[in-house]
C-alpha cells in the first residue's frame, strides 16, 4: 500500500514512524514533512520516506499529487486541512483518505458548535455561552464571578484560550479576542466556560461511523513553564498512562462521554471517521468535557504510538472503511513520556536556524525516540524551524524510569535558546507513589 501523510510536525513524525513499521506499506510520502521524517525507512523494503514540498493547506496540489502517485490512503495529521475540507475534496476525486470530513471536523473547528452539540445530547460539560457581542459576553462572565475560560470559536493553533480568575481579567480577555482580534478570524465569536476545577486528562478514541475505540489516558502540559505557569502553548510534554483513573473508571468515563457523543452523531447524520480527542476535567461532580479535538493530539501522539502494539496502517484503514468493530487495540504496559524542546521565546517570537547538536547521542539511549517537530535540513545540518522543535520520547518499565530516560536524552541535545519544562509527568509520578 502507498501512503501519503499530511503535515510536518511532531505528531506527523510519530505517525510516519509507526506507519513505516507496517509490512503492508511499500511507499510513503509526507507533505511537507520535516528533517526527521525524511530519515525514516520502511520496514518492508528499506526505502526512505520522501518529503514533498507541498503545504498541508494547499488542498488542490495535495489531491493532484495523490492522483499522480496513485496513493492508496492519505492520512491527515493537522486540524486546519480537516477544517478546510480536505477529506471532502479527496473523496469527491475518488481518493481514499483518513480523517473526519468538514462537517465532522466542526467538533474542533467551531467550539460553539461543539458546545451546543454537548448540550443537545447530554454530554457532561461546563456551563457555557456563545457570544459575538461584548455586553452580553461581559454579563455572562459576571454571572461566573469572572472565573472562566474565554475561548476563540475557531482554530488558533491550540492557543486560543484565555483563563481568567476575576471580572477584570475576563473583561480584558473578551476585549482581546472580540475587539483586538488577538486570534484573528478564529475569534469572531467566543465561547465562555465556567472554570472547572480538578485534574485534567486527555482522552483519545479512534472512530468510524458507528464505533469508537478508546485509547488509554494521557496528560498534556499546556503552559510554557514549570508548575503550570506562563502562557498557553501547543503542548510542552505529555505522558501515558495518566494514573488518575482505574480501568473500570476509564470505561465509565468513556461510556458517559463517547456513548452519547456517538448516538448524537448518528442522530444528526454526522459520519466521523478519525480521532476524537476530548480534553476532560475530572471534577468532584464527575468527568466533564472541556472541548473536543478532531485529530491526534500533539504531543500525545508521541506517547500513544510507541505504546500501540497494533499495525497502525491496518487500524487507520479499518477506521476509513467502517470496520473498527472488528479491531481490538492492544497496548504495551510500559509507560511513555515525551519532553518537548522549544525555541527560546516560544510561545512568543523566536529565532529560527539554530544548529541542533546531540541527536545521535540521544538516540543511543535504549527506549528513546526523538520526534522532530520544527526542524529543517540546511547544508547538511539539522536546524530549528519552529517554536516546538523536538519531542524527546522514552518508554520504560515505570513512569519514573521513562521520565528519567526522556530527560537524560533531552539533556544531550543542544541548540541556542533551548528550553523545556522540567516537571513533565510529575503529577503522575506523585499519584503513583
Amino acid at each position: 500500500m502507498k501512503v501519503l501523510v499530511i503535515g510536518g510536525g511532531g505528531r506527523e513524525h510519530a505517525l510516519v514512524w509507526k506507519l513505516a513499521q507496517s509490512p503492508g506499506l511499500t511507499r510513503m510520502w509526507c507533505a511537507p514533512g520535516n528533517a526527521g521524517i525524511g530519515l525514516e525507512r520502511l520496514a518492508s523494503n528499506g526505502e526512505t520516506v520522501r518529503c514533498v514540498p507541498i503545504s498541508a493547506e494547499d488542498l488542490p496540489k495535495l489531491a493532484e499529487f495523490a492522483i499522480k502517485e496513485a496513493v492508496d490512503l492519505t492520512v491527515v495529521g493537522p486540524d486546519n486541512p480537516l477544517a478546510l475540507g480536505i477529506v471532502d475534496l479527496f473523496l469527491a476525486r475518488g481518493l481514499r483518505i483518513w480523517g473526519p470530513n468538514q462537517s465532522a471536523a466542526r467538533f474542533e473547528s467551531s467550539k460553539a458548535f461543539s458546545q451546543d452539540f454537548m448540550s443537545r445530547h447530554g454530554i457532561p460539560t461546563a456551563q457555557a455561552g456563545t457570544f459575538s457581542e461584548i455586553p452580553a459576553a461581559r454579563a455572562f462572565a459576571s454571572t461566573l464571578g469572572g472565573r472562566c475560560a474565554v475561548k476563540a470559536d475557531g482554530l488558533a493553533l491550540g492557543k486560543g484560550v484565555l483563563l481568567c480568575s476575576n471580572e477584570s481579567e475576563a473583561f480584558r480577555a473578551i476585549d482581546d479576542v472580540l475587539v483586538k482580534q488577538a486570534f484573528g478570524k478564529a475569534g469572531g465569536k467566543i465561547v465562555i466556560q465556567e472554570m472547572l476545577e480538578g485534574m485534567e486528562i486527555s482522552l483519545h478514541a479512534i472512530c468510524d461511523a458507528r464505533t469508537a475505540l478508546p485509547f488509554p489516558t494521557s496528560q498534556d502540559h499546556k503552559r510554557a513553564l514549570d508548575g503550570d505557569q506562563g502562557l498557553n502553548t501547543g503542548g510542552m510534554g505529555t505522558y501515558s498512562p495518566a494514573p488518575f483513573l482505574t480501568d473500570a473508571e476509564l470505561a465509565r468515563v468513556c461510556e458517559s462521554i463517547l456513548g452519547p457523543w456517538m448516538k448524537g452523531c448518528i442522530a444528526e447524520g454526522i459520519q466521523f471517521r478519525g480521532i476524537l480527542y476530548p480534553g476532560v476535567m475530572l471534577t468532584r461532580q464527575g468527568p466533564k468535557v472541556l472541548e473536543f479535538n478532531a485529530r491526534f493530539g500533539d504531543p500525545e501522539t508521541q506517547v500513544y504510538l510507541p505504546r500501540l502494539k497494533n499495525d497502525l496502517l491496518e487500524v487507520l484503514d479499518a477506521s476509513a472503511s467502517d470496520r473498527l468493530s472488528n479491531v481490538h487495540l492492544e497496548w504495551s504496559d510500559q509507560p511513555a513520556v515525551c519532553v518537548v524542546l522549544a525555541s527560546g521565546g516560544y510561545p512568543g517570537s523566536y529565532e529560527k536556524g539554530k544548529t541542533i547538536f546531540g541527536l545521535e547521542d540521544a538516540h543511543q539511549i535504549p527506549g528513546v525516540k526523538v520526534f522532530h517537530a520544527g526542524t529543517a535540513e540546511v547544508d547538511g545540518k539539522i536546524v530549528t524551524q519552529g517554536g516546538r522543535v523536538l519531542g524527546v520520547t522514552a518508554t520504560g518499565p515505570t513512569l519514573s524510569k521513562a521520565r528519567s530516560l526522556a530527560y537524560q536524552a533531552a539533556d544531550l541535545i543542544r541548540f541556542e535558546g533551548k528550553h523545556c519544562r522540567r516537571d513533565i509527568a510529575s503529577k503522575g509520578i506523585s499519584q503513583s507513589v
